[in-house]
């Protein structure tokens, strides 16, 4: 149990809501027909993705994390930085694996290849870095192309305008989490958790817009509960 709870925090599981906001956002606005087998196959692969890039993250900055956060699981000498670059290889590993059950494999393929190339570009280069902003809002963008361009092979006006929605706002989250060690002393309130999880608010409020139907806010709001809850437990930043 301590093991796995090691690896859950890794991979910082209690975001991935926010991960399939952005597949269902991207799916119901592709124009094609609805199919559990693909949204599966996405919510699986991009989910593994997102882990493997918070895993990388964290083996980058171990060093950094041993005199700042001592607590993360690797510097806290929970997981091994050998094991944690196993776990991460096998996640890419998988999460590329999925992408072929889709109808348009090799658009998700070219995708998914920018994607990794964000991520690792961002978890290399993102300390110190003012860009790294915009790389990590870029992350996010490739979200809905891996899963609008694998059910389609292509990316529609609908998927690029709710995943530039997302860009600005992720770069508003991660320019706030930048400047955060700079609010006043005793400043507690949960400011980054709470704008990580309105991730799926914010794709709830684009789909109750553009398919003109408030249930797609309850979802958005629904999703952002479900975030806030999962970081009780496992850490989201």
């Amino acid at each position: 149990m301590p093991a796995m709870k090691a690896y859950v925090s890794l991979f910082r599981i209690s975001n991935l809501p926010t991960v399939w906001s952005n597949v269902l956002a991207a799916l119901l606005l592709c124009g094609e027909a609805f199919s559990w087998t693909s949204a599966l196959a996405l919510l699986m692969s991009l989910s593994l993705f997102y882990c493997a890039g918070m895993a990388l993250n964290d083996i980058l900055d171990a060093e950094i994390d041993s005199q700042q956060r001592a607590a993360r699981p690797i510097p806290a000498g929970m997981i091994t930085i050998v094991q944690a670059q196993r776990a991460t290889v096998l996640l890419f590993v998988s999460a590329f694996s999925m992408l072929f059950t889709l109808p348009h494999a090799a658009t998700a393929m070219c995708a998914a290849a920018v994607l990794v190339g964000l991520i690792v570009v961002y978890d290399r280069y993102h300390k110190g870095n003012p860009c790294s902003v915009f790389l990590m809002a870029g992350c996010r963008v490739m979200v809905y192309l891996v899963a609008a361009g694998g059910v389609t092979g292509r990316f529609q006006s609908s998927v690029l305008l709710v995943a530039l929605c997302q860009f600005g706002y992720i770069v508003l989250l991660s320019g706030v989490a930048r400047y955060e060690n700079r609010l006043p002393r005793g400043f507690s309130f949960p400011l980054i958790p709470l704008l990580l999880a309105g991730i799926c608010l914010v794709d709830g409020i684009s789909l109750a817009l553009i398919l003109r139907s408030p249930l797609w806010l309850l979802v958005g709001v629904g999703g952002t509960l479900m975030t806030l809850a999962g970081q009780k437990f496992v850490r989201g930043d």
